[in-house]
């Protein structure tokens, strides 16, 4: 039985082709300097700092527009996965969101201590010492919430999941090598989906996900060893097949990509031509 059925194939591949077209629509009309004359050239000003004098200088115009548009494309390219991840679990699930935003009212104890376990977790991490599980932060949070003092708080999770047995998932959907500053970032919201909604493991699971793995096909290839330390892996990063398989099962991953590889090379003409050519 597929993961991914022929309505939302056929929901995922226009999304998609849209996103291709409006992109390109963007890139198509941007102007790129040329090094026609080096004088006039270095004489030009950039308020964005866009200026290569020397990509400009030996590289086509047309093939620096391709340049520019495919670093966009990328970037750009991590929204999908979250529209990708919602529309497959709908198929799956009782609930599926975007941008699904939890409020409440919260102890600032509770509060405070988020804030003290990542401390906690960070100094551990630089020392190289035993470092908290993800367990062990979640409780910590948990039981420190009380009855009085109480502060209003939010928090949006890129992906919201109600599985149909009533578990609730929520999903950070980030990049697959992050900085430390943006895995402690992500473990602190993580906690906070955790305080709002009152619930540890397995009643509601929180997850850094990343929709591929940039080393190879299983959890032990992935070598990127800030994620390794300034995050609680093993309990809190999923990728790849692993965070696939909760919002679709096991198949999804790669029908998913058979979906992407249509819509290339369905649209891999249209995109050349548009931004190399002006067609």
């Amino acid at each position: 039985m597929s993961a991914i059925s022929s309505i939302t194939r056929a929901i995922i591949k226009a999304y998609l082709e849209v996103f291709i077209e409006n992109l390109v629509n963007e890139y198509r009309g941007r102007l790129i300097s040329k090094l026609d004359i080096p004088a006039a050239y270095l004489s030009c000003k950039s308020s964005k700092g866009q200026l290569k004098p020397f990509q400009a200088a030996i590289m086509p115009s047309e093939l620096l527009r391709i340049n520019e548009f495919e670093r966009g494309f990328s970037s750009g390219l991590g929204t999908t996965y979250e529209e990708c991840a919602k529309l497959i679990a709908l198929e799956h699930h009782r609930e599926a969101h975007r941008s699904y935003e939890i409020t409440g009212e919260v102890s600032i104890e509770a509060v405070n201590e988020i804030e003290r376990q990542i401390a906690l977790f960070e100094h551990s991490a630089d020392k190289n010492a035993n470092k908290p599980s993800f367990d062990e932060m979640i409780q910590a949070v948990l039981d420190a919430q009380k009855n009085n003092h109480l502060v209003r708080r939010s928090v949006k999770a890129d992906l919201y999941v109600l599985a149909r047995d009533g578990r609730k998932f929520f999903f950070e959907i980030k990049g697959s090598k992050p900085n430390k500053g943006q895995c402690l970032e992500v473990i602190q919201r993580l906690l906070r989906f955790h305080l709002l909604c009152g619930e540890s493991r397995p009643d509601a699971q929180s997850y850094y996900a990343m929709a591929y793995n940039p080393y190879g096909p299983n959890r032990s290839d992935y070598k990127w060893s800030v994620a390794r330390k300034y995050t609680p892996f093993e309990q809190a990063v999923i990728m790849g097949h692993e965070f696939w398989n909760i919002i679709g099962g096991e198949t999804a991953y790669e029908e998913l990509l058979d979906i992407y590889q249509e819509v290339g090379r369905e649209k891999g003409k249209y995109m050349l031509d548009a931004l190399a050519f002006g067609f």
